[in-house]
């Protein structure tokens, strides 16, 4: 039986669902007796890849950082700060691997990994399709209005609460067998879901409230620090929601595992944005996207992140 380790961007909607999506990928196309095992991949301010990770027959990282382990099989990413090190992009140039792919004009690793499964290996992704749109308009901030990305209406937008905020560990990696083969509407009334949903959305409603009391909105940027409070899971258009007139966020927020300074663009406020904020976040350890980025932090360095964050507003206040 082969034995397969998925690694993919934990409580990330399109870490889970490229996941979802590789999983039925692989079943159907290459082994359907495959076990599979699901790591979920935080970034942290240590080196993610730790000794024996990969102890699958086939090890495969989604919607994450490259690793230079000779066990890795898979790799698919679409983020400008795909590696950990200048060495590591030199090796994934020299050497790619069968099996590795990374493209970062994609908006969403899931519609990366699609293409590449159906052109590369002619697999059929129609009966993924409800997936493979919602991963692209949510991971590439695609929704009409800054109403229809708060409002928490659709099955897509209220499964992705739950996997980014709900505080049972784990509970990513046990859905994706289910996330793989059920429509969305049937994802979020599963117990598993079902049983997080109500009080999420209660604490989402309370926290567009919090952060109307806290959002410092001047001169295109709205800062706002939430590290008191367990918010690190908030809903990252409400500052745009609040307040329009803004072009980019920064925000300060933490965890058990981590303390973060997150950078983000207005997607409907775009006229004057010409911050690369994955390059910003790069020069402290951080990266992401072009529009949006992160930098993480040791849990006791929320005073560095704070430190870090005033001065990224200062500077993308000047532009």
């Amino acid at each position: 039986m082969t034995r397969v380790r998925l690694c993919f961007h934990d409580r990330c909607f399109d870490g889970t669902a490229s996941a979802a999506l590789f999983y039925r990928f692989y079943r159907e196309h290459f082994d359907k007796s495959a076990e599979f095992g699901f790591t979920g991949m935080t970034h942290k301010a240590a080196q993610p890849w730790v000794p024996g990770l990969f102890d699958g027959n086939e090890n495969v990282i989604v919607d994450f950082k490259y690793s230079n382990s000779p066990q890795l099989t898979w790799w698919f990413d679409h983020h400008q700060s795909a590696f950990l090190t200048p060495a590591d992009a030199e090796q994934f140039r020299q050497h790619p691997g069968a099996h590795m792919y990374y493209d970062p004009t994609y908006k969403s690793c899931t519609k990366f990994i699609a293409t590449v499964a159906n052109e590369k290996f002619g697999y059929d992704i129609s009966p993924l399709a409800e997936l493979i749109h919602w991963g692209d308009i949510i991971d590439g901030a695609q929704y009409a209005s800054p109403e229809a990305a708060v409002e928490m209406v659709e099955p897509a937008t209220q499964l992705a609460l739950v996997i980014e905020a709900a505080p049972e560990d784990g509970l990513p990696a046990r859905i994706i067998p289910e996330l793989a083969y059920r429509p969305l509407k049937e994802m979020v009334e599963l117990p598993i879901v079902a049983q997080h949903l109500g009080p999420l959305l209660k604490r989402h409603r309370d926290s567009i409230e919090i952060l109307r009391q806290r959002c410092d909105a001047r001169d295109g940027v709205v800062f706002f620090d939430v590290a008191d409070l367990d918010l690190e899971g908030y809903n990252k258009f409400i500052p745009y929601l609040l307040h329009p007139e803004c072009v980019y966020s920064v925000s300060v927020s933490a965890s058990k595992v981590r303390a973060k300074v997150s950078l983000g663009t207005n997607p409907w406020n775009l006229a004057n944005a010409d911050a690369n904020l994955a390059s910003l976040a790069e020069q402290y350890g951080g990266g992401g996207h072009q529009r949006v980025s992160a930098i993480s932090f040791d849990p006791t360095e929320v005073a560095r992140a704070r430190e870090v964050a005033a001065t990224l507003t200062a500077l993308l206040r000047k532009k």
